[in-house]
């Protein structure tokens, strides 16, 4: 395997974000590193002191694009998390309007992010969806994702070494 490929750790960069930024601190929210969604629902349920969470996927799906210039896609996930009363559709709502300002200041950081790692051929796509989770989720917390596409550079050359035929 090509010792270029996912080189960036998007966990170990949102990790750092979540530590460093003021409007995170400032609203408690802690990272962690999941496996899927069944992970994070499982950090969230067993934490209930944690009032906010940053959460990165440690796995992530994708596949090799072949053409002209062929490449792998991974999709990488980070998932927000805020705690709310109860049945409390403004908490709620104020909850999910601090996760989208969140959301705003990671993309701030994360265009210089993506200058830097296109300087090694990893190359984030431009459009990064935010996605807010719906209400009966998680009962008393808001909940929201947003998947980042990171793409390297795959040599598919075909190599006889690597065949016994």
């Amino acid at each position: 395997m090509d010792s270029n490929c996912f080189n960036w750790d998007a966990a170990a960069f949102f990790e750092k974000l979540t530590a460093s930024n003021k409007f995170a601190l400032a609203n408690d929210f802690r990272f962690a590193r999941v496996s899927g969604l069944d992970g994070f629902l499982s950090q969230i349920a067993k934490a209930l002191s944690t009032k906010a969470y940053v959460a990165v996927n440690d796995i992530s799906s994708g596949g090799i694009e072949i053409n002209n210039s062929p490449h792998t896609r991974r999709m990488k996930t980070v998932f927000l998390f805020m705690r709310h009363k109860v049945d409390d559709d403004m908490a709620r709502e104020r909850c999910m309007d601090k996760m989208r300002e969140l959301f705003r200041q990671f993309m701030s950081k994360l265009i210089l992010e993506k200058t830097r790692l296109e300087q090694d051929s990893i190359y984030l796509d431009d459009r990064i969806s935010f996605t807010e989770i719906d209400k009966y989720f998680y009962t008393g917390g808001a909940c929201a994702f947003f998947q980042i596409a990171v793409d390297t550079f795959t040599n598919l050359v075909y190599n006889p070494d690597e065949w016994t035929e």
